[in-house]
């Protein structure tokens, strides 16, 4: 992915840039098109309210690491459903920064800054993968109401895990009100049973998939009905995968259908699994 020398160099317009970014460095990790189930996700499910924006929607790819390419992929994605779309990606480090320089180019943009989210005026979009893995699980909810307040009417906050390849993807779906949703996603046929997907849970869930817990029945619950739906593996992961979702649909309130369980993806009501107390 060769970089682009045209556009401008970044700064948040009347906004001042952070003197002291809020947060700490993660590790960097990132390689090209790691985040790309999760990218197609928003540009389906997001897509309709980032075309009703009466001004050219603003989304964050906050934390995008050692390297550009998430940054760079989201904006593509993003403008397949929206044209108008721009976005910056923010990184804490200052070195991650200035190395994104050069791939800037017309409404995309690269600012130091961290969960104060240093761009002008409030955003349609902030997306957060594998951002919040390093902190505590008791620090999440403040981080998630930081970055809600910075969300337009409408927005969409975006914050979950996956793997180093893309394989396996968990997010949650916030708007500013609080959490709404959280999608399972994975390459289907690298995939031995859902379950397998707990390892990927964001931080508010990871250390609830234990039993008493609602995550933890709903994955149970989601083994079984992928074993019952065995006879259909020999028409392929997929077809298993639907089946399996269709029989998970009658307890658990799913809220999505075959059009996106072909994709290997599935999401329920956060309500339905978030954690207890």
């Amino acid at each position: 992915m060769a970089p682009r020398t045209t556009g401008p160099r970044s700064s948040a317009r009347g906004r001042p840039p952070s003197a002291s970014p809020v947060g700490t460095p993660t590790r960097g990790t990132t390689n090209p098109n790691r985040l790309r189930r999760m990218d197609r996700w928003i540009a389906a499910v997001h897509g309709p309210a980032l075309r009703r924006s009466p001004e050219p929607p603003l989304a964050v790819d906050l934390g995008y690491g050692a390297a550009p390419w998430t940054a760079v992929e989201l904006l593509a994605r993003l403008r397949t459903a929206e044209p108008r779309t721009r976005l910056y990606g923010i990184e804490i480090e200052p070195a991650r920064v200035e190395a994104a320089r050069p791939y800037e180019h017309e409404g995309l943009s690269f600012l130091h800054g961290g969960f104060e989210v240093p761009v002008p005026g409030r955003v349609a979009l902030i997306r957060a993968a594998n951002v919040l893995r390093q902190y505590d699980e008791e620090q999440v909810a403040a981080v998630w109401e930081r970055l809600r307040g910075r969300l337009a009417p409408g927005g969409l906050l975006v914050e979950g895990t996956c793997d180093e390849i893309g394989r396996r993807h968990v997010w949650v779906a916030l708007d500013a009100a609080g959490p709404r949703t959280v999608t399972f996603a994975t390459r289907l046929g690298s995939l031995d049973r859902p379950s397998d997907l707990a390892e990927r849970l964001p931080k508010a869930l990871i250390h609830r998939n234990v039993p008493g817990e609602p995550v933890h029945a709903f994955l149970r619950d989601f083994d079984r009905a992928w074993a019952a739906a065995a006879p259909y593996a020999s028409l392929g992961a997929r077809q298993r995968w639907i089946r399996a979702a269709r029989d998970l649909a009658a307890d658990w309130p799913l809220t999505d259908g075959p059009r996106r369980w072909r994709q290997g993806e599935l999401t329920v009501r956060w309500e339905a699994v978030a954690p207890r107390g």
